[in-house]
């Protein structure tokens, strides 16, 4: 399609790094996406967010269609300039969190009707909907709307699931339309069972689309259960077009699913854990909120870059996020971000160099060693 393309720049093992083109920008891979729910990354200002390395943003559609309303957004010119972020925005398409969020939901082959968790509205998102509140919000990668069952569920549910979301998902490809420009990514699900997963790829590559998702994982599974999905689901969709894993996650599963073949992750667990004094650095998750940091001059990470780190100490940030003032949450929030953008930027070199491996050995060798010693 016009405008929107990816390519593959250097592979190591199974990891690969490249570019995923738009009209807005480059998108470099792997890529980490914040999540600005209701077009805000919470506790920070976009240019701020620009500044942390990130090249795209993730907007929710189901919290967006209820406040403000997509139609409001489009009339105030669309969600790009609503939230003063010209870069690329992903929407996801409102399934997960009608699924996880809304009350007293009704599940028909037509789409979802289901009471807002705002004020007890009702609504109802179906294929054709999600496309045309993710057009109203203008985003440049668009998702197929898509059912995710929690897992653990039995094998006759989840393949239930799978075979409505990939009707969903020719629903959605021909409600979409032709839109140069933006991109529409198709969802695989099939929970943990492999040869369900080849059955929804095959579906999707039938359909065609500009991306592909593996749907349906940190969902309840762990880890382990995870990557030995993710051991093969990747290699079930199109290799010349980026892959993209929903919510995940945590530093370790960002770097154990770039390394099975993973282009684009998003989660809100940076900016979530930032507001509750959780800081990720090399050495492991910091709780600033301890009291063994409250006498301590020392950086928050002595490597990082951030105005956290670089302007302020622990113990600063300990009285802050203990006392419930707004720039902890700021400083902390940026903080993790960074982190997480500077881990992408460490794997994108590694796998250009062909380090890959050590790269890892020595990412989990500097998490395992901990917190520096205090004081």
């Amino acid at each position: 399609m016009a405008g929107f393309s990816y390519r593959t720049e250097a592979r190591d093992g199974r990891a690969r790094t490249g570019a995923i083109t738009t009209p807005r920008g480059e998108i470099r891979t792997p890529a980490f996406m914040p999540v600005g729910t209701a077009a805000t990354v919470k506790a920070m200002l976009p240019g701020s967010v620009r500044e942390t390395g990130a090249d795209i943003l993730l907007g929710n559609t189901y919290h967006l269609m209820l406040r403000p309303t997509a139609e409001r957004i489009a009339a105030l010119g669309g969600l790009h300039r609503f939230m003063n972020w010209d870069r690329p925005i992903l929407t996801d398409s409102g399934g997960f969190q009608v699924m996880s969020l809304a009350s007293l939901r009704k599940l028909t082959e037509r789409g979802v009707t289901f009471k807002s968790h705002i004020d007890g509205s009702k609504h109802e998102i179906t294929p054709e909907r999600s496309m045309e509140i993710q057009a109203l919000l203008g985003s440049d990668i668009v998702m197929c709307f898509d059912e995710c069952p929690a897992l653990p569920a039995d094998r006759s549910r989840i393949a239930e699931s799978m075979e409505l979301s990939m009707r969903w998902a020719r629903r959605s490809k021909e409600a979409f339309g032709d839109r140069p420009g933006h991109a529409l990514f198709g969802i695989q699900q099939g929970g943990l069972e492999q040869d369900l997963r080849q059955q929804s790829a095959q579906a999707l590559r039938e359909i065609g689309f500009d991306g592909y998702a593996v749907g349906g994982l940190a969902v309840g599974e762990g880890q382990e259960a995870m990557f030995d999905c993710l051991d093969y689901a990747p290699e079930q969709l199109p290799e010349d077009k980026p892959r993209y894993l929903m919510g995940v996650g945590k530093p370790d599963d960002i770097v154990g699913a770039v390394a099975r073949g993973i282009d684009m992750m998003d989660c809100v667990l940076p900016s979530r854990s930032g507001r509750t004094g959780q800081a990720f650095t090399r050495h492991g998750v910091v709780n600033i909120r301890n009291a063994r940091h409250q006498d301590d001059p020392r950086p928050l990470d002595e490597a990082c870059g951030c105005p956290a780190c670089r302007n302020y100490s622990r113990a600063y940030l300990h009285h802050v996020t203990r006392s419930k003032e707004i720039i902890g949450s700021m400083l902390m929030t940026w903080h993790n971000l960074r982190y997480y953008q500077d881990l992408m930027a460490e794997m994108r070199a590694a796998i250009a160099a062909g380090t890959f491996r050590s790269w890892q050995n020595d990412f989990h060798a500097g998490r395992a060693q901990g917190d520096i010693d205090p004081l």
